[in-house]
């Protein structure tokens, strides 16, 4: 008597956690993964077994969920190991974790269901693929991304407000603290090592008359360190020494930041050009 073989649906876990979601709900990878197992141990038919587990974000770092699937590596490979039919499909704790913005969620349940693969969440069970004689599937399902990315709005819009009110009181907010200045436990403080060090320079630069050049050798002679620890540049000692020279650093470097993002924005449409080209 030959006895039939039960089936079994091979998936693999997909975590993510992200900063401004860490910092607000907690919701990290360990839970995440307890989430995902408890889900497995309750499926009977078919029966679930994790055939492997990838994490996009850290805990530190964390990986924004309004990110293209080639800009998440861990995805990138759970969708490789449907490809390469090593597993059937993804799991993850909920469709937030697979992505916080409406355009990437559809992108990736499309590009996995393209590949044969299956979806399923932990708080959900199966995402099938949307057909035509059930409008309301597709509706219901693109209702909780729209949720989602409403969620990871209110979220950025309360630590902003939060940072901007904490600036203004006086307290700090974010951002590399300036010359003279340390973090501890979450606020500014007084660094004397520093402060004795701009005293020098001004010192150095009133009574002596020395160039900022002059004031950069000598400082690196006596090993008098940096904010990082390194050595003097010109262009640092004049930023310490000069209000209106870090004024100017400081609007550079925001242009520089506006500049980088505006590039990685061009960047991500031309890969979605690339994508949606006909080959």
């Amino acid at each position: 008597m030959t006895t039939s073989r039960i089936p079994v649906l091979r998936l693999v876990l997909v975590r993510r956690v992200s900063t401004a979601g860490q910092a607000v709900d907690g919701y990290g990878l360990p839970a995440q993964e307890a989430d995902c197992r408890k889900w497995v141990k309750g499926q009977t038919a078919p029966r679930v077994r994790i055939v492997h587990m990838v994490t996009d974000g850290d805990g530190k770092g964390g990986k924004s969920g309004t990110t293209l699937l080639d800009e998440r590596p861990g995805l990138m490979e759970a969708v490789e190991w449907i490809a390469e039919g090593r597993a059937d499909g993804i799991l993850a704790p909920n469709l937030d974790r697979l992505a916080r913005e409406l355009t990437v969620q559809e992108a990736v349940l499309s590009y996995v269901w393209a590949l044969g693969g299956r979806v399923f969440t932990a708080d959900h069970g199966e995402h099938l693929e949307d057909d035509a004689s059930d409008p309301m599937r597709t509706a219901m399902r693109q209702m909780r991304g729209v949720f989602h990315q409403l969620d990871r709005g209110l979220i950025i819009k309360r630590l902003t407000e939060g940072r901007a009110a904490k600036g203004e009181r006086g307290g700090y907010a974010y951002g590399a603290p300036r010359f003279g200045q340390r973090v501890e436990d979450g606020e500014l403080t007084d660094d004397e090592r520093e402060n004795a060090i701009a005293e020098t320079f001004e010192r150095w630069r009133d009574d002596e008359g020395l160039s900022i050049r002059a004031i950069c050798s000598r400082a690196n002679e006596q090993g008098l360190l940096s904010k990082r620890g390194g050595k003097w540049h010109p262009t640092t000692v004049q930023r310490l020494l000069s209000p209106e020279a870090r004024e100017k650093a400081r609007q550079q470097s925001s242009r520089a930041r506006a500049e980088r993002k505006e590039q990685q924005r061009r960047e991500r449409a031309a890969r979605l050009l690339a994508v949606d080209r006909p080959r």
